[in-house]
């Protein structure tokens, strides 16, 4: 069984902005590792900021970061 990502999942993931704190206005991707690791040691938020936020931890953790950048550079949000 292969397991495919969901595209504009990861596109929305890609153009997804912290909505409030000390990063407000930055892009998920560019929140320090730390941050991340804060928030899953306190608990995610509800909701998709949550899912997106856990996901980002993921993807951080994993050096993965290139392919976010890339997709927001092949997607540019009008």
């Amino acid at each position: 069984m292969e397991i495919e990502p969901d595209k504009q999942k990861l596109i929305e993931l890609a153009h997804y902005r912290m909505p409030y704190g000390k990063y407000k206005e930055r892009y998920l991707v560019n929140l320090p590792l730390a941050y991340l690791v804060w928030f899953k040691q306190k608990g995610f938020p509800a909701g998709k900021l949550g899912e997106y936020l856990e996901t980002m931890l993921d993807i951080k953790s994993n050096g993965l970061e290139p392919i976010i950048h890339k997709l927001q550079k092949e997607f540019p949000r009008e």
